[in-house]
């Protein structure tokens, strides 16, 4: 049975309910009042667990993944691209008979139920959906929000903060391309902050942003990004960090000093508690959709003022010792260049630590993370990594992350490997001056939070 409307089913139960992506959709739909329940392998009998605490906090029923939360009463099965159909459940759901979607595709059917702002691009789709949710909360909107992290604002509530449902018309989304489900959506607004080689080549990419753009009622490009401004659809529409006539919106007369940013907008002052020209990018964005929408500059500054970031976002976890560490999701090449050049501002040094994830992805982005990083480095400057994390499954382990470090050093860049990341801070202590900052990048690993907060305490 097809399901087109998220009025057609009730009862929902979400196989690998702990994920970010998955956590944000359920939260959601329970917080519009249907009945919500999951499984995870995170989940173990006896075992503590803080997602899971914090979705049962929202009536979200959770169970170890052995099948008992699947039962004849349950409308819809939701998966993630990582359950494969092997998995015990999927085969549980396919002899009852229940409807099977992917995540993306229950996240386009409440995309369609609302009037919807789809945040698209290689870079800054957290950020920048973050940004919007809290100028158009600011300006009274009440907006609702599914987002690829957790905004601080929402956490300090108690909650896994990458979900709320406001009682006004307007959702803010963000747009994958990653696994191509960027095509399902159909918003009201198409926001377009960059593209750049990340998962796919960039013939794939253009082709993926341009079925989105033509799936967009109304449609805004950065025009800072050559990629992204070949897709524009009328310049006035559009943004740029720029100072040129090709854009609606410019930014100007950046300056960062110590944790903050300034700029200005059409003259009109901006500050915000964050770090790095890209998020002054990320916010001229969020402001000119807003500005779409009709929302004046001074109220989108009064938000922005006040915006507190999202969870591993260049998160700053203090400073100590003379040391400021950061913890950040960067994890492309460009994300990683723009990281290493956000923090240059606040410290005399920079020691920039990655781990690569999955041996595919390091493989086909080598040369651009050696050329992009290698580029960000000044010449007191340091990358680090460590071993590429394995997720699991059939990779072919046939690259290290050694050969990127090997690669940036013979491009007479400070680089050094240090394979088991555990031995990261003896390794890297002598490095440490009065001024430095290290800043930890990497995705996909859960243990990474706590990797960076381990680091911080025994500096």
């Amino acid at each position: 049975m097809a399901i087109n409307d998220i009025k057609e089913f009730k009862n929902v139960f979400f196989i690998g309910v702990a994920g970010v992506g998955m956590s944000a959709i359920a939260q959601y739909l329970a917080g519009i009042g249907k009945t919500v329940s999951g499984s995870d392998r995170y989940f173990k009998e006896d075992e503590e667990n803080d997602i899971r605490n914090k979705l049962i906090a929202e009536g979200i029923q959770c169970f170890i993944q052995n099948g008992t939360g699947i039962t004849s009463a349950t409308d819809l099965v939701v998966v993630s691209t990582a359950i494969e159909d092997s998995v015990p459940e999927v085969q549980l759901a396919k002899s009852l008979h229940i409807p099977i979607l992917k995540r993306s595709e229950v996240l386009a059917l409440i995309a369609k139920s609302k009037k919807t702002i789809a945040v698209a691009g290689t870079s800054g789709k957290s950020t920048t959906s973050a940004m919007l949710f809290d100028i158009l909360s600011v300006a009274g909107q009440e907006p609702s929000i599914i987002s690829g992290a957790g905004l601080v604002r929402i956490m300090e509530e108690g909650k896994i903060g990458n979900a709320k449902v406001g009682q006004g018309d307007w959702l803010v989304i963000e747009a994958d391309e990653s696994d191509g489900s960027i095509v399902q959506y159909h918003p009201e607004i198409g926001l377009l902050l960059n593209i750049d080689k990340d998962h796919q080549e960039m013939d794939e990419l253009m082709q993926l942003f341009t079925v989105f753009k033509s799936h967009s009622n109304q449609f805004i490009v950065n025009q800072s990004n050559a990629f992204a401004a070949q897709l524009s659809v009328g310049s006035a529409n559009d943004f740029s960090i720029h100072n040129t006539k090709a854009a609606g919106l410019t930014a100007t007369d950046f300056k960062q000093e110590g944790l903050n940013i300034f700029f200005k907008i059409k003259g009109i002052d901006f500050s915000l508690q964050c770090l790095g020209v890209h998020n002054m990018e990320n916010a001229l964005a969020a402001v000119a959709v807003a500005n779409r929408l009709g929302i004046d500059l001074k109220i989108a500054a009064k938000a922005l003022a006040a915006y507190k970031g999202i969870y591993r976002r260049h998160q700053v976890l203090g400073q100590k010792n003379g040391v400021w560490v950061i913890d950040d999701y960067a994890h492309n090449p460009v994300k990683c260049a723009a990281a290493i050049r956000a923090c240059q501002p606040l410290g005399k040094k920079v020691l920039a630590w990655f781990q690569p994830h999955g041996y595919g992805p390091t493989r086909f982005l080598r040369h651009d993370f050696v050329k992009e990083i290698a580029e960000a480095l000044r010449p007191e400057d340091e990358i680090w990594m460590s071993e590429i994390f394995y997720a699991g499954g059939t990779a072919v382990k046939d690259i290290s992350a050694n050969d990127l470090i090997v690669d940036i050093r013979a491009l007479n860049k400070q680089a050094y490997f240090v394979a088991d990341r555990t031995e990261l801070l003896n390794a890297i202590r002598p490095h440490f001056q009065e001024g430095t900052v290290l800043i930890i990048m990497g995705a996909r690993d859960p243990s990474l939070e706590s990797f960076a907060h381990s680091l911080y305490q025994n500096l």
